[in-house]
């Protein structure tokens, strides 16, 4: 039993800090992509390429990848992908950035989809073990991954912020300048948002080589570190059943939208997309870079990652006692605060300590939709866990996609009017997700993923196998 606890726990810290080195590198990079390379907006329209690269993969590579490969392969593997965007960024252009973000799309949603199915399986595992509720141990596991992985913000943007702010030519924003900050940007009059000038060359490819570095230290520590628990299903599955249920892994994730409730929190899943991207795109871009310039941008994301790690900790704990209901709330009025704040307020330098206000919040509310949304997931499909979580990838992509190709084309209040509209029919959706699950509990988990895996040398019956692979 401890042994098992033991184990498990490590393979939790092992993943943790994988993606904790891994969006050290492109979490830092993602927050920069609007001002770094604001030039006819190539930064964001690479976002766009890669959320939307992102839904593709998600429609058939995730099942596939997970099942032949195994879980562990599957994230080393997509995080090559990642790798490469660092060096599209080493000499940004049209063409590198477009087909290295292209990249980072196909292996975005393997990768998460990886993750999730791991940390599902070993919930379920070890709560047989533990004789306790599988959800719970399930909500723990998210919520000590995301306490990890999203300090990933403090330390990506750290590194952006003290070497960009070593760059000799950086300037104050001139007072006339400032009235086109916060919601006062739209297309039609915006011409110039305060400090956008692009740190020297030197100082980009020193930031760059960093995060490669970090993010190649991410696939050897997973490589090396993390334990294959799904080796013997992948191997009997290439064996077994490789060949003649592709169509049916292919088809997976569309097959899992037959389910009503997963209808019901394609709102939930967007809306995620949704207010990720308006932070790391709108809110840098048009009141940090504008008012303060680019090299506080990195300063005002480590606020926002030191808050969401701290909360998704506290909340993955927290949740066995409030229930998820609780915590949802909390985090759309926190995001309807924010929203109807900014609408409001016009940024100026003399308001520094306002400008951290805003992401603190942010990361709060993130806490709660990244870590509850993620285990809710979990619990609700853990009979298809790979196609659940494509379908998570797939939808929250979605909203990605839409939020940065409309991101220079609309004025940014109409973007908020935008996210507020999504949100309130998140909270309608979801709620009706919540009163199905109390009136029809979904059972506890019974596939063979959730059983200690069987030694390598021991053969699986044909029961075995067929319950494995189907989906």
């Amino acid at each position: 039993m401890k042994k098992l606890m033991s184990r498990t726990s490590k393979n939790v810290l092992v993943v943790s800090f994988g993606f904790l080195f891994l969006f050290t590198a492109y979490g830092g990079l993602q927050s920069l992509q609007s001002s770094l390379n604001a030039e006819e907006g190539m930064g964001v329209i690479s976002l766009s390429v890669i959320y939307g690269a992102i839904i593709l993969s998600s429609m058939f590579l995730p099942p596939i990848m997970i099942k032949n490969l195994g879980c562990k392969w599957t994230i080393v593997i997509s995080m090559g992908c990642y790798v490469a965007y660092s060096f599209g960024n080493l000499a940004p252009g049209w063409a590198s950035l477009m087909i290295t973000s292209a990249i980072l799309g196909m292996g975005g949603s393997p990768l998460w989809s990886a993750k999730c199915t791991y940390l599902t399986i070993s919930g379920n595992r070890h709560s047989q073990k533990a004789n306790k509720k599988g959800q719970d141990l399930i909500n723990q596991y998210f919520g000590i991954f995301f306490f990890i992985f999203q300090s990933s913000a403090v330390w990506g943007n750290l590194m952006s912020s003290l070497i960009f702010g070593q760059d000799s030519n950086i300037v104050e924003v001139p007072e006339e300048n400032l009235k086109f900050c916060g919601v006062s940007t739209c297309f039609d009059n915006f011409t110039n948002t305060g400090n956008t000038t692009r740190p020297s060359k030197h100082l980009v490819n020193t930031l760059l080589g960093c995060y490669i570095g970090v993010g190649v230290l991410a696939m050897i520590f997973v490589a090396i570190f993390l334990d294959d628990i799904d080796k013997s299903l992948a191997r009997e599955f290439r064996k077994t059943k490789g060949n003649v249920s592709f169509c049916s892994t292919f088809l997976a994730t569309f097959k899992l939208l037959r389910d009503p409730r997963l209808l019901l929190l394609i709102p939930l899943t967007m809306y995620s997309g949704f207010e990720q991207s308006f932070l790391s795109g709108e809110y840098t871009k048009n009141y940090v870079t504008c008012a303060l310039g680019i090299h506080y941008v990195g300063f005002v994301m480590i606020c926002f990652g030191a808050a969401n790690s701290l909360c998704s900790f506290a909340f993955g704990r927290l949740a066995e006692y409030t229930g998820r209901i609780a915590l949802f709330c909390l985090a759309a009025a926190t995001n309807l605060g924010c929203f109807v704040g900014l609408l409001y307020w016009e940024p100026h330098p003399d308001q520094l300590p306002v400008f951290f206000v805003f992401p603190a919040l942010w990361g709060l509310a993130d806490a709660v939709w990244q870590t509850q949304t993620n285990a809710l997931y979990g619990v609700l499909f853990a009979e298809n866990k790979e196609a659940a979580f494509a379908n998570y990838r797939m939808w929250e992509s979605l909203g990605f996609v839409i939020a940065f190709a409309y991101s220079t084309f609309i004025c940014l209040s109409t973007k908020i009017y935008i996210a507020l509209a999504v949100l309130a029919l998140t909270m309608v959706t979801y709620l009706y997700v919540e009163y199905n699950e109390y009136k029809n509990p979904t059972p506890p988990v019974t596939d063979d993923y959730s059983k200690p895996e069987k030694a390598d040398h021991t053969e699986l019956n044909e029961k075995d196998i067929i319950s494995q692979t189907k989906l």
